[in-house]
C-alpha cells in the first residue's frame, strides 16, 4: 500500500512584522515636514501688573491724538469725522509735527495716540484702524532710519532699532470700550 502524506498548503503569507515600523516612520516624517499655521494676532506689550493704584499724570492736550470708532464703524479723529484711509497720514503728521504747529506735540517722544471704540464696533474696523496707526509708526521709523543710518528700519540691528524707537516711541493708549453715540 502506498501511503502518501497529504500536505496541506496554506496561501502565501506576507511578513507584516515591519509594517508597524514603516507606519511609525511615515508618521514621524509627516509630523516633521508639515508646517502648522499659527494665528499671530496683534503683538501688543501690556503693562506689568502692579498692586499700587495708578498715578494721575497731567498730559497736555496737544500731545494726545484722540481716535474714536463708534458703533456704526465711523471714525472720529479729534472729534472730526475721518476716513480710515487718511488716518495714517494724519498720525504721521501728528507724531513728527513737521511744521512745528502749536496744536501738535513739541516732541515725538510726547506724542500719544488714544484709541477708543464702541462695544459694537466691528472687529474688522478695529483691526483696520489699529493697522493704520501701526503703519504710521512704521513709516516714521523707516524715514528716521534712512535719515540717521541710511538703511530701512527692518534692516537695522537691534541697537539701532532701539535708538529709533527711543526718538519715536510707540505709545497707543487703548481706552476701555464704551457705548459711544453713533452719528446718524
Amino acid at each position: 500500500m502506498n501511503f502518501k502524506k497529504h500536505v496541506r498548503r496554506d496561501g502565501a503569507q506576507v511578513n507584516a512584522s515591519s509594517m508597524a515600523d514603516i507606519a511609525f516612520l511615515l508618521l514621524i516624517f509627516f509630523l516633521v515636514t508639515t508646517t502648522i499655521l499659527i494665528d499671530k494676532g496683534i503683538a501688543v506689550k501690556l503693562p506689568p501688573i502692579v498692586d499700587e493704584p495708578p498715578t494721575c499724570v497731567k498730559i497736555a492736550e496737544r500731545n494726545v491724538l484722540r481716535v474714536l470708532v463708534n458703533g456704526d464703524n465711523q471714525l472720529l479723529v479729534e472729534g472730526e469725522p475721518a476716513f480710515i484711509r487718511d488716518l495714517k497720514k494724519t498720525t504721521v503728521e501728528f507724531i513728527t509735527n513737521p511744521q512745528q504747529l502749536k496744536t501738535l506735540p513739541r516732541s515725538s517722544k510726547a506724542a500719544i495716540i488714544s484709541l477708543q471704540n464702541d462695544r459694537s464696533t466691528s472687529y474688522q474696523t478695529y483691526i483696520s484702524v489699529y493697522n493704520e496707526l501701526k503703519a504710521a509708526y512704521n513709516e516714521v521709523w523707516n524715514d528716521a532710519a534712512q535719515k540717521e543710518f541710511g538703511f530701512y528700519y527692518k534692516d537695522l540691528n537691534t541697537k539701532q532699532k532701539k535708538a529709533i524707537q527711543k526718538d519715536f516711541p510707540l505709545i497707543i493708549s487703548e481706552a476701555e470700550p464704551t457705548d459711544l453715540i453713533s452719528q446718524k
